[in-house]
């Protein structure tokens, strides 16, 4: 026979699912309209804008992205045809970096002020200093925990 969730995780749960459906929903509407971008492909910019020499392994950059190698590697080429991300082959090693160009650096640079704007709109402002450190805590525990559960189903 199934446990249920006790009354409070289920609570704890629907809050959890209704943030992570409406919130990247939210984000996307944005960012389509004001930059013509996805959340995705903005998160995938501002990884590389933050990484030395604006270039990451494509397997890094996949991780950090929180995606899979094939979903990012569409993603990409969708960044390349525009101008904004160029792939280039590793000397003596197998697989290939990404590196955003000047033009994707632009790009990204003028979606941020409207996405941060919308984050803190959406996020930040309604919660105060010790919630957001909250926030982070319980974001970054259940992250891990999600990782060991993948890593154990694998």
């Amino acid at each position: 026979m199934t446990d249920w969730l006790t009354t409070e995780q289920q609570q704890a749960w629907r809050a959890v699912i209704a943030l992570a459906m409406r919130l990247p929903a939210a984000l996307d509407t944005q960012l389509q309209r004001d930059a013509d971008l996805t959340h995705f492909e903005y998160f995938v910019l501002s990884v590389l804008s933050e990484a030395p020499q604006r270039r990451l392994k494509l397997s890094a950059l996949a991780a950090d992205a929180n995606a899979s190698l094939s979903r990012l590697s569409h993603v990409v080429t969708k960044l390349e045809r525009r101008g904004w991300v160029r792939r280039e082959n590793i000397r003596g090693e197998r697989g290939a970096w990404a590196v955003l160009t000047d033009d994707g650096y632009t790009k990204v640079a003028e979606a941020a002020p409207g996405h941060v704007d919308t984050v803190r709109t959406l996020v930040f402002d309604g919660i105060d200093v010790e919630q957001v450190r909250a926030l982070t805590v319980l974001g970054e525990t259940m992250v891990a925990q999600l990782d060991r559960g993948i890593a154990e189903q694998s």
